[in-house]
């Protein structure tokens, strides 16, 4: 009965899905281990696991949050059970005309205080830290269009565009729907990687959840941001501003390599895309 109910709800999530904008089709099916840590699965509850140090931050954030909002949420349900048992007209028949208690009021402004200072400490660290980019191993532009990224490595004198795949390239490339690209973009493991985002049109927004980044490209205005990747594998993420009609087909994926494969995967990349460069010109040329 359970596992029936639990499918009606699955595949009624997943028909809500298309309708709801940048929200991709379910990565994995429903009891099934995700196919890969840096996409959505199925059934998923928490954060994708965390690859980098700013998503592990986020997470130690994100825990002590929910003990305190637990708590809290706890701490009321038994002061409004209390409440109903001991203050109803059967059990108290002559109602309390009390109408100020100094205690009671200065512990419950002094109490939502101290757990605000508790939330705050935490909360201005993690915001410094994402703020403070450390000194980059490499440096990736990212820049938003409707409906594709373009990325540049500007020391490595490099530049493609990022085009989400249709749903046939995405199944013969065996790519989750929505999230996979055409050209990937690779970073080198364990090291520092600023991004440095810009629109140039409309607002997007730059985003790799298990990397806990996520940074708006607005035109005619350069934001930075950062993230150090602890592990190989390939990452996906999607514009997360609502920039128009294909919002939904504005995927990222990120591939994390070693730094010799990374070095042969730039080589390579040079003379693709210059070639891709040159045939443009050339057909510019020739209209």
């Amino acid at each position: 009965m359970l596992a029936s109910l639990q499918r009606r709800m699955f595949w009624a999530g997943t028909a809500l899905l298309p309708s709801v904008p940048g929200s991709s089709a379910i990565a994995a099916p429903a009891g099934q281990p995700c196919p890969h840590t840096g996409q959505p699965c199925g059934w998923q509850i928490n954060f994708q696991p965390a690859a980098s140090p700013v998503m592990e931050n986020i997470e130690d954030f994100h825990r002590l949050l929910v003990w305190i909002i637990t708590a809290t949420s706890l701490f009321v349900l038994v002061l409004l059970l209390w409440i109903m048992v001991r203050y109803n007209r059967r059990a108290n028949p002559a109602p309390s005309k009390t109408e100020h208690n100094t205690l009671l009021e200065i512990v419950w402004t002094i109490v939502p205080v101290i757990v605000l200072v508790i939330i705050a400490i935490p909360s201005f660290k993690l915001l410094y830290y994402e703020a403070d980019i450390p000194k980059p191993d490499l440096t990736i532009e990212a820049i938003g269009k409707q409906w594709f990224w373009s990325y540049k490595y500007p020391t490595q004198n490099l530049q493609f565009d990022s085009l989400g795949l249709s749903d046939a390239d995405a199944l013969k490339r065996n790519e989750p729907r929505l999230l996979g690209v055409d050209n990937i973009i690779v970073v080198p493991v364990n090291k520092v990687v600023k991004m440095v985002t810009t629109g140039a049109d409309v607002i997007h927004s730059w985003t790799i959840p298990a990397f806990g980044v996520k940074m708006d490209a607005v035109p005619g205005r350069l934001n930075e941001t950062w993230f150090k990747a602890t592990e190989t594998g390939t990452f996906y993420g999607q514009c997360s501003e609502l920039c128009g009609a294909r919002h939904a087909f504005m995927p990222i994926e990120v591939k994390v390599v070693s730094q010799t494969d990374f070095d042969s995967w730039l080589a390579g990349a040079k003379k693709k895309f210059a070639a891709i460069d040159g045939k443009t010109r050339l057909a510019a040329l020739t209209q």
